[in-house]
């Protein structure tokens, strides 16, 4: 999946199918002239259903159409035939999806499991016919209901990925360097800020061809909780993240203060991403000689595991898999 590809925010347009008219029909045949009323009852109009996808990852399907209508009811006939329902729109996502009302901002409903159905707009239902309304004062009725009307509104998809560990780090941290170096995946790589985007998954292979997803997420800036820079988008996608790996560079200028801003920023978009397991790694480690990553590592943040790292240079690479393994099972 290219970065332009991936779409994790979008607006739609959804109108469900109005109901069908009952019918006001009076049977006749020959030699029966009042026969009474025999008026079918009217269709229900189409749903707009939303359906889970575990195979798609990104909402970019819906980018270019973005309005939705469900089929009208069929209007209800003589002999009391039941017109047909309108055909149901269905909306294909990807698991981690939520669904929010436009106006109000109220998450209505969030799909995460793979091909549940969800009835995000009823379609109306039909009206009866006038064979219903046939009484023993009333024995020829002239008169049936019409179908409910359709509903419609405007939506917000937000997608928040369902990965196994999101990377957690400033810009150019890193974390696209080790997403590559792990996985078959191709995030842009340059050794300037800012260079990711949009989120990137891959597959990591583990031992015994076991395997488990990651997820590069953005770099995280100070004031993100905030919604600086694209913070709140970012910070979205670490929601859903079983572990957390924290990363910092071994050049950075202080490794704890680096690592009590991102803890900060989680800590104020959403108190509990701090219940998950994290982990930290210290990248860009091959610049480093022993002595000075002794130095680095007395004086480390406390309450974290740490390791050190080089992706480029492949350094301590299968030792992070087996700790992140361990922390996921």
């Amino acid at each position: 999946m290219t970065e332009g590809n991936f779409v994790d925010y979008i607006k739609i347009y959804a109108t469900s199918g109005k109901g069908g008219q009952g019918s006001v029909h009076l049977h006749r045949e020959k030699f029966i002239t009042k026969g009474g009323p025999d008026g079918g009852d009217g269709g229900r109009g189409g749903h707009i259903i939303l359906r889970g996808d575990k195979n798609m990852w990104t909402l970019f399907h819906l980018k270019f159409k973005r309005h939705f209508r469900a089929e009208p009811g069929g209007s209800g006939s003589a002999s009391r035939s039941s017109g047909a329902d309108g055909g149901d729109v269905y909306i294909d996502v990807p698991l981690g999806t939520i669904i929010k009302d436009a106006d109000t901002d109220e998450v209505i409903l969030e799909i995460t499991e793979d091909k549940k159905e969800v009835i995000l707009l009823r379609g109306g239902k039909g009206g009866l016919g006038n064979w219903n309304f046939k009484t023993s004062t009333n024995q020829t009725p002239r008169y049936a209901q019409p179908g409910m009307d359709a509903v419609e509104g405007w939506f917000r998809m937000e997608l928040k990925l369902l990965a196994d560990v999101g990377l957690v780090g400033f810009p150019n941290a890193g974390k696209s360097t080790l997403l590559s170096v792990l996985t078959s995946a191709k995030p842009k790589i340059a050794d300037y800020a800012f260079t990711t985007l949009k989120p990137n998954l891959g597959i990591v292979e583990h031992r015994n061809h076991q395997t488990f997803v990651m997820a590069d997420i953005p770099g995280i800036i100070e004031g993100a909780a905030e919604g600086k820079g694209l913070g709140h988008r970012f910070l979205r996608h670490i929601e859903r993240n079983s572990a957390l790996l924290f990363m910092v560079p071994a050049d950075s200028d202080d490794i704890n203060k680096e690592y009590e801003i991102l803890l900060n920023e989680l800590k104020k978009h959403n108190p509990e991403l701090l219940d998950k397991d994290r982990l930290l790694a210290i990248t860009k480690t091959d610049m480093l000689d022993d002595e000075l990553q002794a130095e680095i590592k007395a004086d480390l943040p406390k309450g974290v595991e740490a390791l050190f790292i080089s992706s480029v240079a492949q350094i301590g690479l299968q030792e992070l898999k087996d700790k992140l393994w361990k922390m996921l099972n």
